[in-house]
């Protein structure tokens, strides 16, 4: 028998302005969901079962962007993704475009489980998830007011707009200056400009007691994105990947997550360079992302726990079987 550990995220990238009662309900929320995992570990619950269980609590509480809360597209509408994947043989499942599935986790375990396939998308997905019994909202139940106030803001500034929990009248003055003068904050995605870098996505990584891992993140991608952007999250060894050395959830600039393929690359460093896990993790996000944005949580087959990030702050929790628990924001 081994040590379990549990980590979850919230999101890599957060303003340093961001008000306190905002930072303490996002940590009360990473709060409550890292119980949630501790207890069914505690249980004996394998780490499969309990990655879905926690990713599906973060998405349904609108605090952080995935599931309810999520961010909106260019057209106002929600297109969510999450990707599952057990370490046991490296089974994997993952959706994107889904636009009226309560909780898409739940949808990602479904193609592992159920289907011939690994990932599904739009239509596809939707169909399939009618097929398993899974629930269905319509997409306004995933839109929140102060989500439509941020994507009008976003489209007044011709901006993707990454943290729309900071309250509108901060979330105006930013985007004016950095409309006056995009080469200052240097952010940009793919040469565009990025007035406030802030994703939101959430994910979990477990070690059970019997050394088996699992990962999953869940998103509803970038405000004022392009119908139809798929970034990391559902991509299978860029968000997430698990293995029998470890399991890792990512979070950040999608589009330099998946050029790095950063959640393979922990693992891979620790096959093949011998580092253990948090030099992996230390070594992937220095050496991996070039001059992208993001942040990992892992856990290692033998119950370490180790995250990372290159830029403001990460939401994070993790616990482990000794006793150690915590929920941080910043360094």
């Amino acid at each position: 028998m081994g040590r379990w550990a549990i980590a979850i995220h919230g999101g890599a990238g957060v303003d340093p302005n961001l008000p306190e009662y905002r930072q303490e309900e996002a940590k009360r929320v990473l709060a409550r969901c890292l119980q949630i995992g501790v207890d069914l570990l505690r249980a004996g619950s394998p780490a499969l079962d309990v990655v879905e269980a926690v990713v599906r609590e973060l998405e349904t509480d609108p605090c952080f962007n995935s599931g309810r809360g999520s961010a909106l597209t260019r057209a106002g509408t929600v297109e969510m993704e999450a990707s599952i994947m057990d370490g046991r043989g490296r089974r994997c499942g993952a959706v994107s475009g889904v636009s009226t599935v309560k909780n898409p986790v739940s949808l990602a375990r479904r193609v592992m489980d159920k289907s011939p396939h690994s990932y599904l998308a739009f239509g596809g997905a939707e169909d399939f998830a009618r097929d398993q019994g899974l629930e269905v909202v319509d997409n306004s139940y995933f839109i929140t007011e102060e989500n439509v106030g941020m994507l009008k803001l976003a489209k007044e500034a011709n901006t993707i707009l990454f943290d729309y929990r900071i309250p509108l009248e901060d979330t105006c003055s930013a985007l004016a200056a950095a409309s006056e003068n995009h080469t200052s904050n240097g952010m940009v995605m793919n040469g565009l400009p990025i007035s406030i870098y802030a994703q939101e996505t959430v994910g979990c990584a477990v070690v059970d007691s019997n050394g088996f891992t699992a990962a999953a993140t869940s998103t509803g991608g970038l405000m004022n994105k392009m119908t139809g952007r798929i970034g990391d999250s559902p991509l299978i060894g860029a968000g997430t990947y698990a293995c029998n050395l470890c399991a890792v959830s990512c979070t950040g600039e999608g589009e330099a997550i998946i050029r790095s393929t950063l959640a393979r690359d922990v693992a891979a460093v620790m096959e093949y360079k011998g580092l253990p896990l948090q030099e992996a993790v230390d070594f992937c996000v220095k050496e991996r992302l070039d001059e992208g944005f993001a942040g990992l949580i892992a856990v290692s087959g033998t119950g370490e726990v180790a995250y990372g990030f290159n830029c403001t702050g990460m939401f994070r929790g993790c616990a482990t079987e000794d006793g150690f628990m915590e929920v941080g924001i910043w360094e």
